[in-house]
């Protein structure tokens, strides 16, 4: 994958933007920005609002969207409604999991071409940023982070951090008609969110842990995720541009075929946003849906 370098000031601050010659993302090198930029593809991992590798546990929150771990097996659920399906060490949370990995590492790459001159350092407060792909340092997050749509609901945000991504009391607000889960935070390591409201999905290469606020996205990480006195709203679970997304961002999926089982999503324009052939009653050469 050829990467290309450019920079632009935020608020004084240096920003990387790159503009890559990689089919999930469409840049506008005149912008040197990534200004309607897909994120990689989650597949099936699209509308879990926790998933996790090892367990998760859930205590006095909400969670509206579907919860998996694999390989683990353990969900905890204390005090804590699940609008959604538990998926727990089965072969549908394994392909959720494993997804969510091949997206984290079509990411990866990205990371290896920031350094200390193009991150956006400190707590990002008072910031506002237009979409783009942003290097991030690992200086705890706090305040408030303002994202600028400029009308454009396809626009995207990708956020590296090379490291833990922390923040207390952290906002991240979404201006002129923004889609918060076209929103995606690459986290190296860790994920710890305290009072935050935060917005965006994040792709964790280690635990994430969710105490108090919201959260309006996905939550996976390779390890445990943990949420305490929260309330998640997966991505799929509150959207759909029609294409079976169901997040606007080209993050989900849904398989017409029959014979495969319910997807459960939006299957876009096909019989106007009916259930999926399956759904219908369909079986192999005998489609359960109409035109």
């Amino acid at each position: 994958m050829n990467n290309s370098i450019r920079t632009r000031t935020v608020s004084g601050l240096a920003v990387l933007v790159l503009t890559m010659s990689f089919a999930a993302f469409l840049y506008n090198p005149s912008e040197g920005a990534a200004a309607s930029a897909p994120a990689p593809l989650l597949g099936s991992a699209s509308g879990f609002a926790a998933l996790a590798g090892t367990a998760v546990t859930c205590t006095n929150s909400t969670v509206t969207g579907n919860v998996g771990v694999w390989p683990g097996t353990a969900v905890t659920e204390t005090g804590c409604p699940v609008t959604g399906t538990v998926q727990a060490g089965n072969g549908v949370a394994k392909q959720a999991y494993l997804d969510f990995i091949s997206a984290y590492n079509n990411l990866a790459p990205l990371n290896n071409t920031c350094d200390s001159t193009h991150t956006l350092a400190g707590t990002l407060n008072g910031l506002y940023l237009s979409p783009g792909v942003y290097c991030v340092d690992a200086v705890a997050k706090a305040g408030t982070l303002t994202l600028d749509a400029a009308n454009d609901p396809n626009a995207f945000w990708i956020f590296l951090v090379n490291g833990a991504l922390t923040g207390t009391n952290f906002n991240v607000v979404m201006l002129n008609g923004g889609q918060p889960c076209n929103v995606d935070w690459w986290a190296r390591d860790a994920a710890t969110l305290t009072t935050s409201n935060f917005l965006g999905t994040i792709l964790a290469g280690a635990a994430i842990t969710v105490t108090g606020g919201t959260f309006h996205g996905d939550a996976l990480a390779t390890a445990a995720v943990t949420l305490t006195g929260t309330s998640i709203t997966a991505c799929q679970a509150v959207s759909s541009n029609g294409n079976g997304n169901g997040n606007g961002n080209g993050n989900g999926k849904c398989n017409q075929g029959v014979g495969n089982g319910p997807e459960n999503c939006d299957p876009g324009n096909s019989n106007n946003h009916n259930p999926s052939n399956d759904e219908l009653g369909g079986t192999p050469g005998q489609p359960g849906r109409k035109r």
